[in-house]
């Protein structure tokens, strides 16, 4: 039995989780709503603010997704009660964000700033070194941490770029002289 797929998923107050045709999930709290098309060879049961998933076999395909589905499924309650963010870290002399508005303005030394426009997720820009993005969708904010620190990922000599703020950096030693 997997582990993580049985334990079931306790629904704070405020949070609705509703089953739909086809195991088409929505979940509504305070921050958002979330929807969400789970598979249909597993069981998704609602009872007095708990959430459980059972599969029906013990095959392969259904070992496979039964932890998976649990897994979605508390991401979505997390992320419409309490959200979700991730810090990003700039270094690196004359690497500064900027919030306007809606608008992320990163200058990475590139010959142009790079511009990001609150959507899915919102930027905030505590300080010129750094950015929280924050949102309820965690595979969303995941991906648009992901997407600024591309724009300059940390490089091993200097440890200069973008950084997640509990990313550690390897460094190399540069050249040696005679």
């Amino acid at each position: 039995m997997s582990r993580i797929g049985r334990m079931p998923i306790t629904v704070p107050a405020g949070v609705t989780v509703t089953v739909g045709d086809e195991n088409k999930l929505t979940v509504k709290g305070p921050l958002g709503t979330l929807e969400q098309s789970m598979s249909t060879r597993m069981t998704i049961t609602v009872d007095a603010g708990v959430v459980t998933v059972t599969r029906p076999t013990d095959e392969a395909e259904d070992r496979a997704i039964h932890g998976l589905t649990r897994t979605l499924i508390n991401n979505m309650v997390v992320g419409v009660s309490t959200g979700y963010s991730k810090t990003l870290e700039i270094v690196g002399v004359g690497y500064r964000a900027q919030k306007q508005g809606k608008t992320l303005t990163l200058n990475l030394g590139h010959s142009h700033p790079i511009i990001f426009e609150d959507g899915d997720v919102t930027y905030e820009c505590p300080n010129a070194n750094t950015v929280i993005v924050k949102g309820i969708n965690k595979e969303i904010v995941g991906q648009a941490a992901a997407v600024v620190r591309s724009k300059r990922p940390p490089e091993p000599y200097l440890g200069k770029g973008v950084k997640y703020s509990d990313e550690r950096i390897r460094r190399k030693a540069g050249k040696t002289g005679k």
